[in-house]
């Protein structure tokens, strides 16, 4: 009996130190920190339509506003010192990237103004940037808009009729970019959607996505629609605005990976999908030679309840880096007084952002990856005094409302980037009454990279 008391005890702390392990956290520390201004703005390609050269017409619900600089965007209901409609369209929020070395990154902007109503003026587009940490500036090289003159796209777009057929952010919304073999994968949230693209944007193919053999829709799919009686019922798994976040690929190229941003709806418990008491989001397996779905999964657990993710790329062929996240922003040295809001305070504080190295094998395929461990981008460690804005006291702040950019620059000395979507012009994360820059910082995480 002693025995059998003494070989649980054993069982029971070497189970609750693997759980500690899962959380355990590793340090970060600044080496480059360079942004692009909030109000970058870019002219739409000549042969656009008229439609184009202005954006963001639409975002004061149930108006169209055509005179630029006339709505003051709002983050939390501060005002940010931007204002809509822009004459142009802006660089604005990267929601994907990719390190092509020598200081070089594919970033994709995200759809617009965030939702799909709001956002047909709004282009859609990638771009090739080349950051200078030291002088802590990134020049935008290249610039490629999506567009669908071979009518590949299932749906009718917002600018249907016209010969390029640019796509917008009422057609599309673009949170991940993959290259792979001269061509561009895509997912999007609203479908959710892969598309891939050639090196001019040019569509190519849209996929439908599957789960387990089922469709996976969101309300913005276009086969969801509003039925006809208030009696008859919708139909969708996928919640609004939770579709593809974050999407690695494999080392060799041969398989995407797809992240869903939120957990799918289960219909027998009429709740969202669990694992042991935890929310989890679907890691889905395409296979890009085969252009279709494995049928494999894995569950990405979420650490608390509403929380989010926000990129997705691999380390090597069974390691990546995913960031998890709250919608707080701003920090609490320029708080609220508790349960007021203002103009030039915080009221809902950043508290969760992490960068999650997890582990993905076929050994759990159908289970949970393995959380190997963190860094806390609230607290990046800045001895050097490397940051060019933000930083308190020795510690560079990551505290923006979304961050949606992760990648390793240079495995083997242990250094990744991270970078902000700024939602222009509706987040104030740093300032609570200035819209954000496009940040980009360069972190050592040597330990957190290496950690088993």
């Amino acid at each position: 009996m002693r025995l059998r008391l003494v070989a649980a005890l054993l069982l029971s702390s070497t189970m609750l130190a693997g759980a500690q392990d899962a959380q355990k956290e590793f340090p970060a520390k600044l080496v480059g920190h360079t942004l692009l201004p909030a109000n970058t703005i870019i002219p739409a390609p000549a042969d656009a339509p008229a439609d184009l050269k202005v954006s963001g017409k639409f975002t004061t619900p149930g108006k169209r506003i055509e005179q630029a600089g006339t709505v003051m965007g709002l983050s939390g209901g501060r005002p940010t010192g931007l204002s809509t409609p822009f004459a142009g369209q802006p660089v604005q929020g990267f929601s994907g990237i990719r390190s092509l070395g020598n200081g070089e990154f594919l970033v994709l902007t995200d759809n617009g103004f965030g939702a799909k109503a709001n956002s047909p003026d709004a282009m859609l587009f990638f771009h090739r940037l080349k950051a200078d940490f030291e002088g802590g500036k990134i020049e935008r090289t290249a610039t490629t808009f999506l567009h669908d003159p071979d009518k590949k796209v299932p749906f009718r777009i917002a600018n249907e009729g016209t010969d390029k057929r640019y796509l917008t952010g009422a057609d599309f919304d673009p949170e991940s970019i993959q290259p792979i073999g001269g061509k561009y994968w895509i997912g999007d949230e609203f479908g959710p959607y892969l598309i891939r693209v050639d090196q001019t944007g040019k569509v190519e193919a849209v996929f439908e996505t599957t789960v387990d053999g089922k469709p996976a829709r969101s309300p913005d799919h276009y086969a969801v629609t509003t039925p006809g009686a208030p009696n008859l019922p919708v139909e969708f798994n996928v919640r609004r605005s939770k579709g593809y976040e974050g999407m690695a690929q494999s080392p060799d190229g041969r398989f995407l990976y797809p992240l869903l941003e939120g957990p799918l709806w289960n219909a027998e418990t009429k709740g969202n999908e669990e694992v042991d008491g935890k929310e989890v989001l679907r890691i889905l397996e395409f296979d890009v030679q085969a252009e279709k779905w494995t049928g494999r999964s894995w569950f990405f657990p979420l650490e608390q309840k509403g929380l989010a993710i926000g990129d997705f790329n691999m380390i090597d062929a069974t390691t990546a880096l995913i960031i998890e996240r709250d919608n707080g922003e701003g920090t609490a040295d320029r708080a609220c007084a508790a349960g007021q809001k203002g103009s030039d305070c915080f009221h809902d504080l950043a508290k969760f952002k992490r960068i999650v190295k997890i582990e993905m094998t076929d050994a759990n395929v159908g289970k949970s990856v393995r959380k190997v461990g963190y860094i806390d981008l609230m607290k990046i460690a800045d001895p050097d005094r490397r940051a060019k804005q933000g930083a308190i006291d020795g510690v560079l702040p990551f505290p923006f409302f979304t961050i949606e950019n992760v990648d390793v620059v240079d495995l083997a000395n242990g250094i990744i980037v991270v970078g902000n979507d700024n939602n222009l012009p509706f987040s104030s994360s740093r300032d609570p009454k200035k819209a954000d820059d496009n940040e980009l910082v360069l972190l050592s995480v040597k330990e957190l990279l290496a950690a088993k």
